[in-house]
């Protein structure tokens, strides 16, 4: 008896995990290519309530803000205490809501509301609405498990006095890279300059290279006070932590080249 209990929950976390991962697979394909994929919440807020929209210029919800919005803001759908019933709402509310779009029953925010395109009707179907719920009810959870841990202060402080060490010993500076996963032009960045082996071979004979997510994570030597947001910023500071340049924004290749070129 015991033995088909273990064997049913685990035929049920598989056939959860699995439609998870196809609720995903089809929000990339039907949904991606408007919504956007993870903005953090702190960079919304900024966005919306600090600069009117003028910072990313959303005309339509964050796949983030979106699953926000299903199930954990205030017009969240169905309760959490019962997910089986709350699942059955969610699917009937995406059928009906993309089908007959209407900004009054729309479960986003209110003030970021005033700022979104009129919704075009389209149609899914009771399998996909499914695989869509389940991939909004389990993308928290999915989220904050390949989310990086954030360090203590005294984790940083520790990593500081490494970094500070191998910079003397080695006779280099430092260069903290300010990156986000939801930076287009840090990717694009990424691409084009920092990942070609000239660069890459530069940047390793003259700096110890740091790469910070500033969604997860703060930035080290206290360089948060200098940090004014903007993703992609590079940092420069010599092999005693004091800081020399900070440079904000993307850069081609060859204003790079001038960029570590200027700080030897």
């Amino acid at each position: 008896m015991f033995k088909s209990i273990v064997i049913a929950l685990c035929v049920s976390y598989v056939t959860l995990f699995a439609s998870f991962e196809e609720g995903k697979k089809l929000f990339e394909q039907k949904c991606a290519s408007c919504h956007k994929e993870f903005i953090s919440f702190k960079k919304l807020k900024e966005n919306f309530f600090e600069r009117n929209n003028t910072l990313l210029n959303l005309t339509i919800p964050t796949e983030n803000m979106l699953a926000w919005a299903i199930t954990d803001s205030s017009k969240k759908i169905g309760d959490p205490e019962d997910p089986e019933m709350q699942a059955i709402e969610i699917e009937e509310y995406l059928k009906n809501y993309l089908e007959n779009p209407d900004i009054n029953d729309s479960i986003c925010d209110t003030y970021a509301l005033q700022y979104y395109v009129k919704k075009e009707p389209m149609k899914i179907t009771d399998e996909e609405a499914e695989l869509l719920t389940q991939y909004f009810m389990g993308y928290k959870k999915d989220r904050l498990k390949n989310a990086p841990k954030q360090a203590t202060e005294e984790k940083v402080k520790s990593d500081d006095a490494i970094l500070l060490k191998r910079a003397q010993k080695e006779g280099k500076n430092l260069m903290i890279y300010a990156t986000s996963q939801s930076c287009y032009y840090c990717k694009k960045m990424k691409r084009e300059v920092l990942d070609k082996k000239d660069v890459q071979l530069k940047l390793n004979e003259n700096y110890i290279f740091v790469e910070v997510d500033v969604d997860f994570k703060k930035l080290p030597f206290r360089l948060q006070k200098a940090f004014k947001g903007m993703t992609p910023t590079f940092f420069v500071l010599d092999e005693q932590g004091t800081l020399l340049n900070t440079y904000p924004g993307a850069w081609v290749k060859d204003d790079f080249f001038e960029i570590m070129k200027e700080n030897l």
